[in-house]
């Protein structure tokens, strides 16, 4: 019974099984982040299947992302108050039932429900295992664990893009979301038998601010609707214009309810201190401009040049490779470079090869400039960290790590929303004019980053 017992003093450094239960809890984080792009393959099945309009496309994106965003602080604090273990267990079973749910789906509203599901699942799930993870390991095993933990975003991300085409082109889009079923089971059945039981932490625990989550969920809610109604009826549109003023009053009223809440859920203070508002730029920016490359090629190759679900996600492998080799080498190299460069390097990259299918057409330019774009891209991810989190004060580490989670849930909505609208006349017809359109402004973005990151990041920031 020795290996059952955890201790508030020690954390878990003595618990026997402490790897299992981080393979286990990773294969979890793995699933969730694959969910972002493993739908990007198949979202041109998925709206023939179903006969989505473009709007409900980018929701089938949006949904999940938005949900997972804007709950995970929330999340968090759930664990501190109700306990890491069983949020995860509750977390992993709605995220494995929403995904059943979402494969069974046979119309947009279930659809998207589903996935708002499974954003929610994610959201409680998430944050947990993190807080599990953290307490199982101590010393120098703690920073190993957290390594292999970061590593899962940028492989899973990448992954997510080959799974979904070789699942799309076999036994159907559903299954890009059926394959969550079996494993989200497996590890609820194994997971208990390795994690001990955690206390609560001791003292004052923060409440839950529910009106926080839901105000600032909402408000970027209402943003994302006002840039998919760009693309139906402009952008100058009453209906935008309309949509984009009220999501600028959620947001106004979730800063004023953040001030006054006894126990709000982000810290507006940490949020505008440099280092925290160069990461969280540098995150939202990145995860927008990563999500606009999967979406545009997939649907440039699928719809476009005519290739099937199998040969695109093959096409894409490049393009992972890339993303992760843009990460390694950032995490190489930052340490000496600094972050500031590393992080004006890689948007510089980035907005290059977004240029590139500007320039030329056909499926050797598009994934040759979207490989290269993947490459800076790959690369922020390090950056943002980096910045972020290497200049606040330890005990407010856990709070700006999720502040940075937020904002690339939220970076990959924008992202969605934003490239849907620019490419919506090429993702009606057989133009690509608008796919012209949509890489342009994304490789016009990049360049504009890149002159903010190299006056928003400090200029020593995450050298040695």
């Amino acid at each position: 019974m020795a290996d059952q017992r955890i201790t508030t003093e020690t954390g878990a450094g003595a618990h026997g099984r402490r790897w299992q239960a981080l393979a286990l809890l990773g294969v979890a984080q793995f699933m969730l982040i694959l969910d972002v792009t493993v739908v990007a393959i198949a979202l041109p099945h998925i709206g023939a299947d179903l006969d989505l309009s473009r709007s409900a496309l980018t929701w089938v994106v949006s949904a999940y992302t938005l949900t997972f965003g804007g709950l995970m602080l929330l999340g968090g604090r759930g664990a501190d108050l109700f306990g890491a273990r069983g949020l995860v267990l509750a977390g992993l079973a709605t995220f494995t039932a929403a995904s059943l749910v979402v494969g069974l789906a046979g119309g947009a509203e279930v659809l998207i429900a589903g996935r708002v599901a499974q954003g929610l699942g994610a959201a409680m799930l998430s944050p947990a295992a993190l807080s599990v993870v953290v307490r199982l390991f101590e010393g120098e095993e703690r920073n190993k664990a957290l390594g292999i933990w970061s590593a899962l975003g940028g492989s899973g991300a990448a992954v997510g893009v080959l799974l979904g085409g070789v699942l799309t082109a076999g036994p159907g889009w559903p299954w890009a979301f059926f394959v969550n079923v079996p494993v989200g089971v497996a590890i609820m059945v194994l997971l208990p038998r390795t994690l001990p039981p955690l206390p609560r932490p001791e003292g004052a625990r923060p409440r839950l601010d529910v009106p926080g989550a839901l105000l600032v969920t909402g408000a970027t809610g209402v943003g994302i609707y006002a840039l998919i109604n760009a693309g139906d009826h402009g952008w100058g549109a009453a209906s935008t214009l309309g949509l984009a003023t009220a999501a600028v009053v959620l947001y106004l009223v979730f800063g004023a309810w953040q001030r006054a809440a006894k126990s709000p859920l982000m810290d507006l203070g940490l949020l505008f201190r440099r280092p925290v508002t160069a990461g969280t730029f540098v995150i939202l920016t990145g995860t927008a401009l990563m999500v606009a490359v999967f979406f545009l090629g997939s649907f440039y190759l699928q719809e476009y040049s005519g290739h099937g679900p199998l040969v695109t996600g093959l096409l894409f492998l490049p393009v992972a490779l890339a993303t992760m080799a843009g990460a390694h080498t950032a995490g190489r190299v930052i340490g000496g470079l600094g972050a500031r460069r590393v992080g004006v390097t890689g948007m510089v990259i980035a907005a290059a090869g977004l240029v590139v299918p500007v320039l030329w057409a056909g499926t050797p330019a598009v994934v040759t400039g979207v490989a290269l774009a993947a490459a800076g891209i790959g690369s922020l991810f390090v950056v943002a960290s980096a910045t972020a989190l290497g200049q606040v004060e330890p005990h407010q580490a856990g709070l700006a790590s999720g502040i940075v989670s937020t904002f690339h849930e939220f970076g990959a909505s924008i992202g969605a929303a934003v490239v849907s609208s620019l490419a919506a006349v090429s993702l009606a017809g057989a133009t690509d004019t608008g796919f012209e359109r949509a890489f342009t402004v994304s490789a016009v973005v990049a360049a504009v980053a890149a002159a903010v990151i190299a006056t928003l990041i400090p200029a020593d920031s995450a050298r040695h």
